[in-house]
């Protein structure tokens, strides 16, 4: 059997396998061009630890002919006795290689996941670390299912390709993590502005959005009830109340400002969408408001009751960048956003959770409820408010 040749494949690896734009498509390629140079693979497994509040690590699977497979692990995971033994583990624990070759008789049977391979026909099991320049372990495994199992020619040369894999598997775990941070912190529309390039001070752009500005009311003397713990799991149950319903509708949450929350829907210019936006966003609020209820009814404390009021405005924002020195933040200023927060202060003398402009109401079907005008601080002209049928005093 003649010795791979994988020379040309660890150079196109050297050059950032430039021909795959993601990782996915790296990986597609890598098999594609090991399989032609004579390593017969059946499974290649890249497992690579990430940078996220809800994800421990991602999981990429080629197999012949399929499309690669990305699934996602929780943190849970790691209670799990299944994975706590695999070989991802303890590859992760000892950035050591190591073969369960499958075909040789005596191999060992230590792992599930390895003799849930052999049942599937695999003859030989190799995983090797990739260890990126910050001294982080990933893993990447291969499995054949060739008679007698690799040979050491084969696997001499994928272990030859492993070093290059691991500096392009760390370019795009980078740029992964760079997106994670920015849409966790900055939200997914701003974060792909920043990534594109718009990071400088003082650049913005004029879009008109549905504004959502809501708050926790009583919160002081709420925080002065509770310890400071078990304050912050129960604001980030309520913010999870609101969030969710958010990000279903559309909507991207720009900030959160103690117990405050700023998002934004955005519409065309000409606000032709405005009317399913504005109805579509009603249900989201409708939605917000029946989760805070039912947190209150779990928790069974009336001390602890969470109460929100929760503003909806349709105008013009400048959305950009605003700061000093090199501290920006990426969000919207305007009369729209002054006006939601001006209206959200209203909600509780009027004993309403949710009030709308009329800019709101106005593409609302059915229609809102009017509760009368007022005067706002900052506003000359006294503005209408509107509320839901379903509430009052």
């Amino acid at each position: 059997m003649s010795v791979p040749n994988t020379q040309p494949i660890v150079d196109w690896l050297i050059d950032g396998a430039r021909s795959g734009a993601t990782a996915a498509a790296v990986l597609a390629q890598l098999c594609g061009r090991l399989t032609d140079a004579g390593i017969p693979l059946w499974r290649v497994a890249v497992f690579v630890q990430t940078l996220h509040p809800n994800v421990m690590g991602r999981r990429l699977l080629w197999r012949p002919g399929a499309d690669v497979e990305i699934s996602e692990a929780s943190f849970d995971l790691r209670d799990d006795e299944t994975y706590r033994g695999s070989p991802v583990v303890r590859v992760y624990e000892t950035a050591q290689p190591f073969r369960r070759h499958l075909a040789d008789p005596s191999c060992p049977r230590d792992f599930e996941t390895v003799e849930e391979l052999r049942a599937e026909g695999a003859t030989d099991y190799v995983i090797w670390p990739l260890i990126f320049s910050n001294g982080e372990v990933h893993a990447v495994s291969c499995t054949t299912r060739q008679e007698g199992g690799f040979t050491e020619a084969q696997i001499a040369g994928l272990d030859a390709i492993m070093k290059p894999l691991a500096r392009v598997a760390e370019s795009h775990a980078l740029r992964r993590t760079a997106v994670n941070l920015l849409d966790t912190y900055v939200g997914i529309h701003a974060g792909e502005r920043i990534l594109a390039g718009k990071i400088r001070r003082g650049y913005t752009e004029r879009i008109r959005a549905v504004i959502w500005l809501s708050d926790m009311r009583g919160f002081t003397a709420l925080s002065d009830r509770i310890p400071p713990a078990e304050l912050v799991d129960l604001l980030n149950r309520y913010f999870d109340c609101q969030v969710p319903a958010i990000v279903e509708h559309g909507g991207e949450v720009l900030k959160f400002i103690g117990d405050g929350l700023l998002a934004i829907f955005p519409v065309a210019d000409d606000e032709s969408d405005a009317e399913w936006a504005c109805n579509d966003v009603l249900v989201a609020a409708r939605k917000a408001r029946s989760n805070v209820a039912a947190l209150n009814a779990a928790v069974g404390d009336q001390a602890r009751e969470l109460r929100f009021g929760l503003a909806l405005h349709v105008g013009e924002v400048l959305y950009g960048n605003i700061g000093g020195g090199n501290r920006l933040d990426f969000t919207c200023i305007g009369p729209a956003v002054n006006l939601a927060a001006r209206l959200e202060r209203l909600t509780a003398p009027l004993r309403r959770t949710v009030l709308a402009s009329d800019r709101f109401a106005r593409h609302c079907q059915p229609p809102l409820v009017s509760l009368g005008e007022y005067t706002l601080p900052g506003f000359g002209a006294a503005q209408a408010a509107y509320g839901l049928a379903d509430e009052g005093e």
